[in-house]
């Protein structure tokens, strides 16, 4: 059944939070034991229902109803005065459909204009919630400089302190070590730190440590004078890169309204490229720095040291923006969260709508925990769970096994290998960064059009010929200026079709896969996940170049990539576009169904653009809902239920 965009967009608004924020305790009642579930009703069905419950938790009632709920709210949690409750009876009414504000009596005409308005220009929006996005946005570049100085600075760092001999297996394994050292900590440390500073710190809080740790480590980098002591370093940069992953891209999504959430959770990629993009021209500038008395490789210092100015700069005014409301309201501070959303709305109508709809989904959240005893548990033993899971952990893996960061990290060193000299080796690694960001803008535009799943399954066949195309420039010989250029080209294609692919989908993929209730957990083990694997790819990759040359290590890549293709063509169904109630019903086919599935669309490919037969492609997940779930409750039912419980 087709749904309309804008009613996509309001019931995704409570996934596009990533809900990473709060920690619901689960309750050990078991719904059919205590009798308040029949006994021929499955667990997971009821789940299901509950979770479509979550995507409209406000259908059903009447604008006399939601009037006096705004205004409970109002004066139970002492929200404000007489003007408050007139906002929240308001948006009350609001929350249920914003569409329909035309409707809606007791608005003023300017409140009128301003609805009207944030549907029409979704991206007029007031100065402070831009400020919140330059944030999140000067965050993600400071993630992608702490990620690529070291590129050039290995050059000469790993020269000075004796592990640049590339024939001695020891070497090869040490800088490997010290590149990865920051993905090591995120793995292990960093990324299961972001829920207790989340909660101790609030959102603000969080980023500003997490800059901190990073401007500090970054400042530290540029002191060391041994391989162990810039390894304890970049360990450090480590808790700076694991928090901040996963926390900035949660502030942005709360910050924001629904219309453009999406496009701005998006926007922590696209940021990062450019901070990628950054680093590579730092390492270029600093290049030509002479060495003063008594200070040896001032260049590869200021390198590393160079990316701590972001950092800095989001110290500086991280605390201009407001808090998350969401947050607020998880520590039951619910004045302070409405006066902060004031700030990121134009008017107190709209904050008190998107107030009150928060209220609702955290109290709806609630009621979906009625079934879970352990959310570890039922990560793995709920088969919906269990494939989303799949789903994720296996973009998230494939996101570094591609091959991206070995590039990204290593460029300078490959270009080098190539027969180009150390300063055109780091202007090269500099066009392949303005590539990774200039190609990644489209996914903000695809991502939602052509679709996750599509984009994966066109990107990944195109990198894998990138990579052999890549490593078998090297059979050319080394005083030819064809090997060089090839070389180049391999790369520079890899980026402009990873960019739009592997770039953006993973964290997007993973944010909304999960049920609501589980999504925390879910995020923390993708994110450790790809954090580990980049740790994986960054510490082999010298010792893989040393043992089977460019040519065996890029084709090793480019193997996995096929791989990868397989993968999700096989277990990685399409999320773009689903509301909650939908994405149950995508996870609920089994995986056996999709991989005989996704066989059949290789055939049908091959049939339809190959041998040009007139055939439809067939629709796995148009089915009638209800024949889907014969024994479904309705929501009544559904609230009744777990009312009961």
């Amino acid at each position: 059944m087709a749904v309309p965009d804008h009613e996509k967009e309001r019931k995704e608004s409570s996934s596009d939070s990533l809900s990473g924020n709060t920690e619901i305790e689960n309750t050990s009642v078991n719904p059919k034991a205590s009798g308040a579930v029949p006994e021929n009703v499955d667990a997971d069905q009821l789940r299901a229902n509950i979770n479509a419950k979550i995507a409209n938790p406000l259908s059903g009632f009447t604008r006399a109803q939601l009037a006096q709920k705004g205004e409970e709210y109002v004066r139970t949690n002492n929200v404000g005065n007489e003007e408050d409750i007139r906002a929240f009876r308001l948006g009350a009414i609001l929350a249920q459909d914003p569409n329909r504000h035309a409707e809606v009596d007791g608005l003023t005409t300017e409140e009128s204009e301003v609805l009207s308005k944030e549907i029409a220009k979704k991206w007029s929006q007031p100065r402070l919630l831009y400020l919140v996005i330059v944030l999140c946005s000067t965050c993600a570049a400071v993630q992608g400089m702490d990620e690529t100085v070291v590129n050039g600075g290995q050059i000469f760092y790993s020269q000075q302190f004796g592990i640049s001999d590339k024939n001695s297996s020891r070497d090869s394994w040490l800088v490997g070590l010290v590149n990865s050292a920051p993905y090591l900590c995120c793995a292990f440390i960093g990324c299961w730190l972001t829920v207790p500073f989340n909660n101790w710190f609030g959102r603000r809080g969080t980023i500003f440590l997490t800059c901190s740790f990073s401007a500090l480590a970054c400042i530290w980098q540029a002191f060391t004078g041994s391989w162990w002591h810039m390894f304890i370093a970049r360990f450090a940069l480590g808790f700076g890169i694991g928090p901040k992953s996963a926390t900035v891209p949660i502030y942005a999504a709360e910050c924001s309204p629904p219309q453009i959430r999406g496009a701005l959770v998006m926007q922590w990629q696209m940021w990062t490229a450019f901070g990628i993009f950054v680093g590579y021209a730092s390492d270029l500038v600093f290049y030509h720095v002479p060495d003063q008395h008594g200070i040896t490789g001032l260049n590869w210092r200021l390198m590393l040291g160079s990316a701590c100015l972001p950092a800095i700069i989001v110290v500086c005014f991280v605390f201009l923006c407001p808090e998350s409301p969401r947050w607020y309201m998880s520590k039951g501070r619910h004045e302070k969260a409405y006066r902060s959303m004031c700030k990121l709305r134009y008017n107190k109508v709209q904050a008190a709508r998107d107030i009150f709809y928060m209220h609702t989904l955290l109290e709806a959240e609630n009621q979906s925990m009625i079934l879970g005893k352990s959310k570890i548990a039922e990560l793995v033993t709920v088969p919906r769970n269990r494939r989303a899971m799949q789903a994720s952990e296996l973009v998230m893996f494939m996101q570094q096994f591609c091959g991206v960061n070995v590039i990204a990290y290593y460029s300078s060193e490959i270009f080098l290998e190539a027969n180009l000299s150390e300063i055109s080796a780091l202007g090269a690694s500099l066009g392949w960064g303005v590539i990774n960001f200039l190609f990644a803008i489209p996914a903000v535009y695809t991502i939602d059009t052509f679709g996750r799943r599509n984009l994966l399954l066109t990107t990944f066949p195109l990198m894998s010929l990138c990579l052999f195309f890549t490593g078998f420039s090297f059979w050319i010989p080394s005083s030819s200026e064809a090997r060089i250029a090839c070389v180049a080209l391999g790369l520079y294609l890899f980026g402009i079709v990873y960019s739009p692919g592997e770039g953006p989908v993973p964290f997007t993929y993973s944010a909304e896969a999960y049920p609501l209730y589980i999504r925390p957990l879910g995020m923390s083990l993708a994110t450790a996940t790809t954090w580990f694997f980049n740790f994986v790819l960054s510490v082999t990759w010298p010792s893989l170049l040393k043992a089977f040359k460019p040519q065996g290590a890029f084709a090793w890549y480019a193997v996995w990539n096929i791989i990868g293709f397989f993968g999700v063509l096989f277990f990685v169904p399409e999320t773009k576009g689903k509301t909650l109630e939908e994405l149950d019903q995508v996870f609920g086919v089994r995986s056996r169904d999709h991989a005989a599935y996704g066989l059949r669309q290789l055939q049908y490919f091959f049939k339809r653009y190959i041998f040009r037969q007139d055939i439809e492609p067939e629709q796995l997940y148009e089915k009638d809902k209800v024949e889907h779930h014969p024994d479904s409750f309705t929501q009544e039912q559904v609230a009744d239920q777990t009312t009961r419980v």
